[in-house]
């Protein structure tokens, strides 16, 4: 199978919207903001709507009226350039206000987000004195000599069972670590929030393949996943019944298996499945399966 580069920002954006859920009434989410032209581009822009309601999950207890969210993937660097690199990119966010200091420096935050604590980076805040402190697991405040409240937020080191969606963002993931993501997405009811979901979803499989090569055989996963993926295959069989009972079943039972080849199964590992769920012969099972 061709390989593909991960697509960790999307999934970043649908993380943090995911976190802030209890807040999202007084947020508002801006992804890929531009500055002026491209290639300047914020990787999320935060709006608070009302300051007088207090923001329950961390990582937004920081936020003030503009809050800008930079994200590194596993891949990408954050060093001390790409440190002041953000703060520049909060510096033109300021300066691009509709009147002189329309926008107050005191009403910008500045969040970088990666999964592993970037020790360089920390090294040369402690040679140069800056004040570090570390109010919560993995979220660290930068509260000196910067322009604006800046935090640093390792979601390698965020409390699992607070932070699932953006620890879930990782190649690294365990086992157990996926099963919980796949039950915290299977309780989700609200279809935005599903959408999200998937989003971070996508990311997680893209990133762990050998995990889920691993987990193939476990029958719970395997029933957990269609649990996940049945709503919208429910969804696409109530649009494609208006073509008649039997194609719409059929394209439905096709969905699934697009669904489970895309998780990286095997079409050996597709047919049982296949066959439990739909009540499929072998015969019928292989015609699903020989269908490109």
């Amino acid at each position: 199978m061709k390989d593909t580069k991960v697509q960790w920002h999307p999934g970043f954006v649908a993380a943090v919207s995911l976190e802030l859920t209890n807040s999202r009434n007084v947020l508002i989410f801006e992804k890929e903001y531009n500055l002026n032209t491209k290639p300047l581009e914020i990787d999320l822009l935060v709006i608070r709507k009302n300051m007088d309601i207090p923001i329950e999950n961390e990582i937004g207890h920081i936020f003030r009226g503009h809050n800008i969210m930079e994200y590194k993937s596993p891949e990408d660097h954050l060093n001390i350039d790409t440190f002041y690199k953000a703060i520049a990119y909060a510096s033109l966010y300021k300066s691009y206000g509709k009147t002189v200091d329309s926008i107050k420096a005191s009403d910008i935050t500045l969040s970088l987000v990666r999964e592993q604590k970037p020790a360089g980076l920390f090294q040369h805040f402690a040679l140069c004195h800056y004040t570090v402190s570390n109010p919560y697991s993995g979220i660290y405040y930068i509260e000196n000599m910067v322009l604006f409240p800046t935090q640093i937020i390792v979601t390698g080191e965020l409390k699992p069972d607070s932070h699932i969606w953006l620890r879930s963002l990782s190649g690294k993931l365990k086992k157990q670590d996926l099963k919980e993501l796949l039950k915290n997405i299977g309780n989700l009811t609200a279809k935005s929030e599903r959408e999200l979901a998937d989003s971070i979803l996508e990311v997680s499989v893209q990133a762990n393949a050998h995990l889920i090569k691993a987990m193939q055989g476990d029958e719970t996963m395997t029933q957990t996943l269609l649990q996940i993926i049945e709503p919208q295959l429910l969804l696409r069989e109530k649009e494609w019944k208006q073509e008649g009972l039997k194609e719409g079943l059929k394209k439905g039972i096709q969905g699934t298996v697009d669904v489970l080849r895309s998780l990286k199964y095997e079409d050996g590992e597709i047919k049982p499945i296949i066959r439990k769920e739909y009540g499929l012969t072998d015969e019928e099972a292989d015609e699903y399966l020989s269908e490109i």
